[in-house]
């Protein structure tokens, strides 16, 4: 939800540190986008995005993403970073246009996540027209006897795994970058890290791969290290994990009358253009919606029992404005 509804950067300044298995091997960052190997049509669509300069996590990563040889990256980085604009420059970077077939492959856990990366690659990638996107989700028709002709696919991992083993219309062999975005997600989620593993032993050794996650537990480290080989690791220092334009507080409420007379208290006291809230059961959700549309606030309800399309239009309704507070589980 953070990154569908997030329009603009997040100013970080953290400090990050390298882990590299050669100490002596040179490492550099960036000031401006002129600095990296981009083609013209691709430094242009970065600025019609509105970045003037590389993010913090951006001056880092895309000198290692898109050095030659190409080097394997693990880097942890939140939502609102740049990270989604960077591993995308570095997909449309190593994608050969005039090869009609699959290129680079990039895997999230959501099939709302999967669209809003293709929505990053045809906007910077705007100015490269014979450049196409496919998305191996859930809904998407692949013909089992014709393979996509689409240089980069973007997907979620069961119905990626499908088209590469039961419909055998994409040929991992022929990819030259993979993208692993949200791991510690697809760790989290039943299946999901299984799968993708599956996927990444099935590519070839000179495969470039790219490993992108918010947090980096042991849990993280151990998959991260079964997915990439000699990776160089961009990671945040522990006590710059929360972004700093985040307050945290809470409160502490003996019944869910209390809860709510907690909400209402908020609301009396701060202005709140908009707000999100978690709950921890559909019947709760439910419940709270009730109470705030009876107390006259526009409310957006979002829980798995919508369907994709149905959450996707939630999302959209909500970032547009037409709904002030959504509602959801997690």
């Amino acid at each position: 939800l953070n990154k569908l509804i997030r329009t603009s950067l997040v100013e970080s300044s953290h400090h990050v540190e390298f882990l590299q298995r050669d100490p002596s091997s040179p490492l550099f960052s960036v000031k401006s986008f002129e600095e990296l190997p981009l083609k013209k049509e691709l430094l242009t669509g970065i600025y019609c995005m509105g970045f003037n300069r590389p993010s913090r996590i951006q001056e880092t990563a895309l000198p290692i993403m898109l050095a030659y040889p190409p080097q394997n990256l693990i880097a942890q980085s939140q939502s609102g970073t740049g990270k989604t604009a960077a591993f995308v420059l570095a997909m449309l970077s190593r994608v050969n246009p005039l090869e009609k077939h699959p290129q680079c492959l990039c895997l999230a856990p959501t099939y709302e996540l999967a669209l809003q990366i293709g929505q990053v690659i045809k906007a910077i990638g705007r100015f490269c027209p014979e450049v196409e996107v496919a998305y191996a989700i859930r809904g998407s028709r692949a013909r089992q006897d014709e393979a996509p002709r689409q240089q980069i696919v973007i997907g979620t991992p069961g119905t990626t795994l499908d088209w590469c083993f039961r419909m055998k219309v994409l040929d991992l062999q022929k990819i030259r970058l993979f993208v692993l975005d949200e791991a510690d997600i697809m760790i989290d989620t039943q299946g999901l890290s299984d799968q993708s593993i599956r996927i990444q032993r099935s590519l070839p050794k000179d495969c470039q791969m790219l490993f992108f996650s918010a947090t980096f537990r042991e849990r993280v480290r151990t998959f991260a290290t079964q997915i990439t080989s000699n990776p160089i690791v961009i990671k945040l220092r522990e006590e710059e994990l929360t972004l700093t334009n985040i307050r945290q507080y809470f409160f502490v409420c003996r019944s869910c009358q209390e809860k709510y007379q907690a909400l209402c208290n908020i609301y009396g006291s701060i202005t709140i253009g908009q707000a999100m809230i978690f709950c921890q059961t559909r019947r709760s959700v439910d419940w709270l919606a009730a109470e705030m549309r009876q107390d006259g606030h526009q409310v957006a309800i979002l829980t798995a029992e919508l369907t994709v399309t149905q959450r996707a239009e939630v999302i959209q309704r909500f970032r547009e404005g037409k709904e002030k507070v959504l509602i959801a589980t997690n």
